[in-house]
């Protein structure tokens, strides 16, 4: 009885606030058809073509068994310090070359595909949301605070937290993976014998084999999975482009940021920050356009808020993840805890990497090769096709570093096992 009590509230309260809203695009409908064309624009300059190669080539590697090849080569690196499969790899590369939310795309088709379990996918999707350097130092960095070097401190702190976010959510779930196992009544996973690449080699085929299609087909889903994805991902940037603009001409924002205003002034927070706030909670690019216009603000209070920000990733990016989601088992709950948890470490690590005074320091990031072009790409109007060449770069070096490193450790642990027996 109590639930459906709640059921009801829930959806009166939904209802009215769905009323509402059309009651304010009728009262404001210029003004709503302009921020819907400024998310239109978003999408069509930046997001389509970005993240539309991505999609098509995941699908690719996925149909003809590559992905599963690249899983067992990372394995001994992404178990023991993720406690997720090394497929899980691929999704943290493609996510940090891509951005959102090409991580839930990518993490939705290997449950989908049983290549991982239900918990090991809630741990994937929470250190995998990541930002791409294009965006952090490119448009944040150079576009909304005129510096470079911040665009180095941000993606610092950034990639910090999440691999501590990805390190600490490996034990979310044991209990439930433990109980899911005793059921089952399964017997313990094999310890894998052999050469490493070969059996990399011997996965990929027999992959290949039990997807079957023909690579005509493989193309055909790609292309119309890809597209469908993508359809959806631009209504929700017109959608909260809409919403946001909405609730700042109608002063909504002003009340639900009482509540906000008092805390930042106990802490000592600068109160022009608090609108910036909402707005980033809600969307990524409001949020961190308005923080870097608040110019009475100290600079390490905006770059802390901007840093929890983009760790967040705002509403706009939950509800995508949310409906790519749909059609798994996967729970939404560990992935906002996630998001609390990066949001706050990227704050806090922010906060210290300026105070040991490496805000210029992040120089040295933003001079790197690809990432050096980043800034240019985004700032300078250059061709979609530079903008997604840079982020293919990205992704083919932090995956071979990636590679390596599980290469070596395998190879390190290999060499420990033979002098044992020894």
């Amino acid at each position: 009885m109590n639930a459906e009590r709640k059921g009801r509230l829930s959806t009166v309260l939904l209802g009215l606030m769905v009323v509402l809203f059309t009651l304010a695009l009728v009262l404001y409908p210029k003004q709503g058809f302009e921020a819907g064309l400024s998310g239109m624009r978003l999408f069509w300059n930046t997001v389509f073509p970005s993240l539309l190669p991505f999609f098509i080539l995941a699908e690719f590697m996925l149909g003809l068994g590559v992905v599963k090849g690249f899983g067992v080569l990372l394995e001994p690196l992404m178990r023991p310090l993720f406690g997720v499969p090394g497929i899980g790899a691929f999704a943290l590369s493609m996510g940090l070359a891509a951005g959102y939310p090409m991580d839930a795309v990518i993490t939705a088709r290997f449950r989908s595909q049983k290549l991982c379990s239900r918990i090991e996918g809630e741990r994937l999707l929470a250190f995998t949301n990541t930002a791409d350097p294009l965006f952090m130092i490119g448009a944040v960095a150079v576009g909304m605070f005129k510096s470079p070097e911040i665009g180095g401190l941000l993606a610092i702190a950034h990639y910090i937290s999440s691999f501590l976010v990805g390190i600490s959510f490996k034990l979310w779930g044991r209990k439930a993976e433990r109980e899911e196992v005793h059921e089952a009544q399964a017997a313990p996973i094999p310890v894998a014998r052999g050469n490493i690449f070969t059996r990399a080699f011997n996965e990929m085929i027999t992959a290949r084999q039990e997807d079957g299609r023909a690579f005509g087909q493989i193309m055909r889903d790609a292309v119309v999975e890809s597209m469908q994805t993508l359809i959806m991902i631009c209504g929700f940037i017109v959608f909260f482009a809409v919403l946001i603009d909405v609730l700042r001409i109608s002063g909504v924002i002003v009340v639900i940021g009482a509540p906000i205003a008092f805390i930042y002034h106990i802490f000592g927070i600068n109160g022009g920050l608090v609108p910036p706030t909402i707005a980033g909670a809600l969307e990524i690019d409001v949020g961190a356009a308005q923080t870097a216009a608040v110019v009475a603000a100290p600079m390490v209070q905006k770059l802390a808020l901007v840093s929890a920000i983009i760790a967040w990733s705002g509403l706009s990016v939950h509800a995508q993840v949310a409906s790519v989601l749909t059609q798994t088992d996967i729970r939404m709950r560990p992935y906002f805890l996630a998001r609390f948890l990066h949001a706050g470490l990227a704050a806090a690590i922010t906060v210290l990497l300026y105070a040991l005074g490496m805000g210029h320091a992040g120089k040295t990031l933003a001079t790197i090769t690809p990432i050096s072009s980043l800034a240019t790409a985004v700032t300078g109007q250059s061709a979609w096709w530079h903008v997604l060449l840079t982020s293919l770069d990205t992704w083919v070096l932090f995956f071979a570093v990636l590679a390596v490193l599980s290469l070596l450790w395998w190879t390190i642990r290999k060499v420990r096992l033979i002098a044992w027996r020894v």
